[in-house]
């Protein structure tokens, strides 16, 4: 780390005070994070990403540090919650009817079963969350061994179940059962702007041809899901310490 740090300064022209005035700590202090001795904090490592215009990714690299993993750990520490719903009636709203958009373009598909869904709901979620810094439908997600799951996704499967508004199916995908959902109503669109309409498109296209298996095997390399505890809800703010493998984001055309 030390020496990609040393790297990353000396191309953009810094010099040791200027270091030290940027991340908040002493002249001293700056010297054992060059040398290795002392460990650059994940609030200077953000510091320093704004001022240079670049994303923490490209200060620590592919490798997220421990004590990263442990601040972000630190920043998570939320109470166990019931399996409710608890967002607001506009998000369970979004949440509905981008369920129903994408399943009505793709549910059809083989590979499209509760496992796949699943992962493009939390891209479509965390994917906008990284390039917008907004929700797109705000749902909780929760680390599991096979990747992220959609917390209220039971809930409000149920309801629009008994709203007649998805139809659930049973079949088989290489010898493997598969719950399948099928739209019986058409989303209501208006509830998306142009951009997050847009932006579910993009993620449905990336993904849509992709097996459980690979969808599951690219969310365990996602930071987010890295950096939470089994059977914890995924926090949102760790997409800004994505790497370069799953950061949606074009860091380098922003200014400071």
């Amino acid at each position: 780390m030390s020496s990609k740090l040393q790297s990353l300064v000396s191309s953009h022209g810094l010099s040791q005070s200027k270091l030290a005035e940027v991340i908040g700590v002493s002249r001293p202090t700056v010297s054992k994070i060059l040398s290795g001795e002392r460990e650059l904090q994940m609030s200077e490592a953000k510091s320093l990403a704004e001022t240079l215009g670049i994303s923490t990714a490209e200060i620590y690299g592919d490798v997220i540090p421990v004590a990263v993993k442990l601040k972000l750990e630190e920043n998570k520490k939320i109470e166990k919650q019931e399996e409710r719903v608890v967002l607001s009636s506009a998000n369970v709203d979004k949440f509905e009817n981008a369920f129903l958009y994408i399943t009505q373009k793709i549910g059809a598909l083989p590979n499209i079963g509760q496992t796949v869904l699943y992962k493009i709901l939390y891209f479509c979620d965390f994917d906008y969350y990284e390039k917008y810094e907004e929700q797109l439908t705000g749902a909780r997600y929760q680390r599991n061994h096979y990747g992220p799951t959609p917390i209220e996704f039971g809930e409000i499967l149920k309801q629009m179940i008994v709203e007649k508004k998805i139809e659930v199916v049973k079949s088989s995908f290489f010898n493997h059962e598969q719950t399948k959902y099928m739209p019986r109503v058409s989303p209501d669109l208006s509830v998306f702007s142009g951009q997050e309409l847009n932006h579910i498109d993009e993620v449905v296209e990336k993904l849509k041809n992709k097996t459980a298996k690979e969808l599951s095997d690219l969310s365990h390399k996602d930071v987010p899901w890295i950096t939470t505890s089994e059977g914890k809800i995924i926090d949102y703010e760790s997409v800004f310490y994505r790497t370069a493998e799953t950061s949606v984001r074009d860091y380098g055309n922003e200014t400071a």
